[in-house]
């Protein structure tokens, strides 16, 4: 596809005001302004009065679903591609939860190249909350180093639910991530549910102090409720995810305290954890409630960090955008509308409604209606 965005308002995510955006193929090849005269075959789409953003980078999503807490009637169904379309995702990293048991990472795997195919970029994380990993070929570097989506594994630590790893075991998990990162060239994350214990994130500060292994490989999540740990951790170089909440001001405060705390913006992230089981416990770790997290959420608090809390857009936008690019070794491609990147970005009207949806160069939304539809459609 050949396409000129004309007069839109470009955030890169820095504002660059009003230019035109040439689009070819999947690539962005020329950003400015009168561009539109020079592709007189182009297809034009009507910038006027929006703007342009990258397309958002959601890096824990349940896209085989979550949960199970509450028995097998609470396992929670799998993400829609139409759904990431609906909230401006256009690159996921798919995730399991809780349930590593009826829930499996060849699933996993399978349901990432689903979306792959249907039109978005998409990579996963082997493994879940227990330890030792589930795996697919049986070895946590096989998988890393062999399996094109997988960039790195999931475990659980201060949670009631995890296996509590000791300090020992973790250090061997990191260390053979960070050698079948080495080897494939990927970012090698391990990526680390956060629950409500009381020791969070000590036993990584231990890591870190006692061994050579570099803290980009950490990288916790839902880490709202971690105060000044946390912003510790982001001083130290860490990235920082939080997790967008149903109540948008939640996960929005908690991003403001953090940068007001002294938390560099360059290191916090936001994710959705959609499609993941979000249970509510009381004081004895017995669950009293159960809901799902929808990728709904991510462009809601976006909004509530820039209508609310007063943050920059272009500063806003990079939690979803520039910075999970980066952490996630795709700085190259993603996160950014430049010359030579992915065509995938958004269209949004003032009130950061979100109209037109382009990943990999073909639209699959405009003016607010879907272009595309799932695969498989259920009555």
């Amino acid at each position: 596809m050949l396409a000129v965005i004309e007069n839109v308002h470009v955030y890169a995510p820095e504002d660059r005001g009003v230019n035109d955006l040439v689009l070819c193929y999947d690539k962005i090849v020329e950003i400015g302004k009168g561009l539109s005269a020079a592709y007189p075959r182009a297809r034009r789409i009507d910038g006027r009065g929006l703007l342009a953003a990258p397309g958002f980078i959601d890096q824990h999503v349940h896209v085989t679903g979550g949960g199970g807490e509450g028995s097998f009637k609470t396992r929670v169904p799998a993400l829609r591609f139409t759904d990431c379309v609906r909230a401006g995702v256009t690159t996921l990293v798919g995730v399991l939860g809780t349930d590593g048991i009826t829930r499996s990472v060849e699933d996993l795997v399978a349901k990432t190249k689903a979306l792959r195919e249907e039109g978005i970029t998409a990579y996963c994380l082997t493994g879940s909350y227990q330890f030792p990993a589930r795996t697919l070929t049986g070895d946590v570097k096989n998988d890393i180093a062999f399996i094109e989506e997988v960039i790195g594994v999931k475990i659980a630590l201060s949670d009631h639910r995890c296996s509590h790893p000791t300090k020992e075991e973790l250090i061997r998990l990191a260390s053979d991530v960070r050698m079948a990162s080495l080897i494939s060239g990927k970012p090698g994350l391990v990526t680390i549910h956060m629950g409500r214990g009381r020791r969070q994130l000590d036993l990584i500060f231990e890591i870190l102090e006692e061994t050579d292994l570099p803290i980009k490989h950490f990288r916790p999540t839902h880490v709202g409720k971690l105060g000044e740990a946390a912003v510790r951790f982001a001083k130290m170089g860490g990235y920082l995810d939080f997790t967008a909440t149903a109540e948008p001001k939640d996960a929005a405060g908690d991003i403001t305290a953090a940068l007001q705390a002294g938390a560099p913006l360059d290191r916090i992230t936001l994710s959705s954890d959609a499609n993941g089981s979000l249970p509510k416990w009381n004081e004895q770790n017995e669950m009293i409630g159960l809901c799902a997290a929808s990728m709904q959420s991510l462009p809601g608090v976006i909004r509530e960090l820039i209508q609310a809390e007063r943050l920059p857009v272009a500063d806003a936008l990079s939690l979803v955008t520039v910075n999970v690019a980066k952490a996630l070794g795709l700085e190259e491609s993603k996160g950014r509308l430049e010359v030579g990147f992915d065509a995938d970005l958004l269209l949004m009207d003032e009130d950061l409604g979100l109209d037109t949806v382009i990943a990999r160069g073909k639209v699959l939304m405009q003016g607010g209606k879907l272009q595309v539809q799932d695969t498989i459609m259920l009555d």
